[in-house]
């Protein structure tokens, strides 16, 4: 008993040790972010969609679209649905970026094109090419949120590896408690979930290579993210 509450106490001194390095670097650099709001007038433009009519069809007031457009402020997960339901477009469309075709990809520390969503953001290491059908994404998930009450199934594997503080993956009935350092790869058709219920941010690699072309397990794995209670 004594041997686990050391234990126990060592790995809150390890995270309250860790805890400025997390928050320093998940802030990327600015100029790299996806412009959702600009994404989402692009592609209103581009379907000659009128402001009021988008707000119409998602069931939202204009001057908070409005507001989202311009950048004045961050839309939530669940905004967006409505917004992409809309569009009748999948979530990810708000923060594709155009890239030419590439044979190699070489990024700066802090240049990934990076994407925002309410609970931490997402950072595209592949930036235009894939890996088979794969993407590298650098994941970073605020304390107490998880991916949703519902289990997520998709095709193909999934990797995970922890960087920064303490991610919880759920596959099947196992529970994975993954520190800095720890890595796991599954079949990706197994239910599972992920959460961080700690008090710091948590900083992952993230490389979900679907077999199916048509499948998009990136917006299931953050579509429905919540803050846990």
């Amino acid at each position: 008993m004594a041997d686990h509450t050391e234990t126990h106490q060592h790995n809150r001194q390890r995270q309250k040790a860790i805890a400025p390095t997390i928050v320093q670097s998940a802030q990327p650099d600015p100029s790299s972010n996806v412009d959702v709001g600009r994404r989402i007038r692009e592609i209103r433009t581009e379907r000659e969609i009128s402001i009021r009519s988008l707000a119409e069809l998602s069931g939202l007031n204009v001057n908070t679209l409005s507001l989202i457009e311009n950048g004045k402020t961050s839309p939530s997960v669940s905004t967006l649905q409505r917004i992409a339901g809309a569009l009748e477009l999948p979530i990810t469309a708000f923060f594709e970026v155009k890239h030419p075709r590439k044979n190699m990809v070489f990024q700066k520390a802090g240049q990934s094109p990076c994407a925002v969503f309410t609970y931490g953001t997402i950072e595209d290491l592949g930036s235009g090419l894939t890996l088979r059908g794969g993407q590298p994404l650098l994941v970073t998930l605020k304390p107490q949120t998880d991916s949703g009450p519902d289990r997520i199934v998709h095709t193909g594997h999934e990797f995970i590896y922890c960087l920064d503080g303490y991610l919880q993956y759920d596959v099947e009935d196992k529970t994975f408690l993954l520190e800095p350092g720890d890595s796991l790869i599954f079949e990706a058709h197994l239910p599972h979930r992920w959460s961080n219920s700690g008090t710091i941010a948590a900083r992952a690699l993230l490389i979900i290579c679907p077999t199916d072309e048509n499948d998009q397990p990136t917006e299931r794995h953050f579509v429905q993210a919540n803050e846990s209670e």
